[in-house]
């Protein structure tokens, strides 16, 4: 990765435990809104949550359902899979707070700071994210990251969402790079790496559960790697 100038770094399952925060927030609501009344195993609740939800953020990536859809409809189907009383009603409240309640959380992947502190001296740093605008900066700002980035770039601001080439091309417009100068770290095979590499970009897959894949990328499985690849 020769003459690079700007990395760019996905930012939930790469800078953010999206899962563990995500695992801590829900834990809570069960037990806040009574949910064991209808739900005996909390972790089953949680796992088929996950489940669920990883399955609407594929839709909403590709376009294929609302934000709106997205927020309420993982908790309605959720809870329908445990035949929930009341389902539609609680959704609604789960939705709603947990949105509030999970952004919060200040979990982060092991040596992320120490990562950005070197990169940062070295190159600028950038974050391109498909979440929800209006928590992204909080999550950043609560577990001390936005300091690191000169651009965060919600893909709600531009109106389609990663893999599209229109949310990397804003990316480098908006931070006067040049792909072949810049890179895209991130989790995701298909929205971060495919997305990136179809604009040119160099790319580094996140990958600590070792996944396996097909893909042509470096890879990493701590951030602490990056201190000798880049």
């Amino acid at each position: 990765m020769k003459n690079l100038k700007h990395v760019f770094f996905d930012l939930d399952h790469t800078l953010w435990d999206f899962e563990k925060n995500s695992s801590e927030a829900l834990l809570e609501l069960y037990h806040e809104l009574r949910l064991s009344e209808d739900i005996a195993d909390v972790q089953k609740f949680i796992q088929t949550y996950q489940e669920i939800n990883a399955r609407y953020w594929h839709l909403y990536n590709h376009g294929k359902v609302s934000k709106e859809q997205v927020r309420t409809g993982r908790f309605l189907d959720t809870l329908n899979t445990f035949k929930v009383r009341n389902s539609d009603n609680k959704a609604i409240e789960l939705g709603n707070e947990y949105v509030l309640r999970s952004p919060q959380k200040k979990h982060i992947f092991p040596f992320a700071h120490e990562a950005l502190t070197y990169l940062n001296e070295k190159y600028a740093l950038h974050i391109i994210t498909n979440g929800f605008l209006e928590v992204q900066h909080t999550k950043l700002n609560n577990c001390n990251l936005s300091e690191y980035f000169d651009l965060i770039l919600c893909t709600e601001e531009v109106g389609v969402n990663k893999p599209h080439p229109l949310v990397f091309e804003t990316a480098l417009q908006k931070t006067a790079a040049f792909a072949e100068e810049s890179v895209m770290i991130g989790d995701n095979p298909e929205t971060d790496i495919k997305g990136a590499k179809n604009c040119g970009f160099h790319t580094i897959l996140f990958n600590p559960e070792n996944r396996e894949h097909d893909l042509d990328t470096a890879e990493i499985k701590a951030l602490n790697e990056l201190l000798h690849l880049l």
